[in-house]
């Protein structure tokens, strides 16, 4: 399939009832990632606002933050996420590395509130297997410490539903249910739905039957309430494989069926929803073609 950016932005008009886009580059400063966003029409946008490969913390400047709230106007894309380090782990029995993870965390909730910027999206970490409650235990207590050092930050923070890999923690909808359960602060915390990792996790949603079991299930343990952004990805692995690992939309494991039920569901029509599909090489523009996928459903 191949669509030039025009005859997207065209689709996107077409469906603006829907907050759809995908996970854009800070390279050359925060801002671009929402210049990025609108060059593809996009509604929604997911970005770091730091280097998410190494613990050096990013000190924003007036400058930086100036240009992003000036961006977010010019745009008018304002569901948008930051997404923490991939270092943080909360869950960790290392104290040093639990530390230098709250503080990182902190950075985040930090800049993502001088941004403006409204949710952050946060995996919960791994318990490196000193036991899944211990884990959880440190998570919950991380958070709300953190949560009491700093009682005037905005950002909703949403913990990520994963793939189970390792001794991951979140892949299982119970576990994400408990951790937002003993979060003292509930009105600072939510979910992210990702569908490879709960396909990955054992939750299928491949045919109708199984998409709604699925999403009852989401709802009467974590409840969609708690819903506030949600990651489209195929899986590039199978069913139940617990391996996170992103396929194109339709050309994974979970297929085309899947991302047509989550998209004309009228419970999630309003929820952001960004892509993290593969951006691929040469002269094929893959977020053009996956988002184009996501939009035809709901013409």
């Amino acid at each position: 399939m191949s669509i030039d950016r025009d005859r997207l932005k065209a689709l996107f008009k077409s469906t603006n009832q829907t907050y759809l886009g995908a996970h854009f580059s800070i390279a050359g400063g925060i801002h671009r990632a929402l210049i990025a966003a609108q060059a593809y029409g996009c509604t929604a946008a997911q970005l770091f606002t730091k280097n998410a490969k190494t613990w050096k913390e990013r000190r924003l400047i007036d400058t930086d933050i100036h240009l992003f709230k000036q961006a977010v106007k010019d745009t008018r894309i304002t569901r948008i996420a930051s997404h923490t380090s991939y270092l943080i782990n909360l869950a960790t029995p290392e104290r040093k590395k639990q530390a230098k993870s709250k503080r990182a965390l902190t950075g985040e909730l930090i800049r993502s509130d001088a941004l403006g910027i409204p949710f952050i999206v946060h995996h919960p970490g791994s318990h490196m297997g000193s036991g899944l409650e211990k884990g959880l235990d440190r998570i919950v207590s991380a958070i709300n410490d953190i949560f009491d050092d700093n009682p005037g930050l905005t950002p909703r923070l949403l913990f990520e539903t994963t793939a189970g890999q390792g001794t991951g923690i979140g892949h299982r909808f119970e576990q994400l249910a408990d951790i937002i359960t003993r979060i003292e602060a509930k009105d600072r915390v939510g979910v992210c739905l990702d569908t490879c990792h709960i396909f990955a996790a054992g939750y299928d949603i491949r045919t109708k039957k199984t998409y709604w079991e699925t999403m009852e299930r989401f709802d009467d343990i974590i409840g969609l309430s708690n819903l506030y952004f949600i990651h489209l990805n195929d899986s590039l692995k199978a069913f139940c494989s617990r391996v996170d690992r992103h396929a194109h939309i339709g050309q994974g494991a979970i297929g085309m069926d899947g991302f047509q039920f989550v998209m004309t569901d009228p419970r999630l029509s309003g929820i952001p929803k960004i892509i993290e599909t593969p951006k691929g090489s040469g002269n094929e523009d893959f977020d053009t073609v996956n988002l184009a996928r996501l939009l035809n459903f709901i013409r």
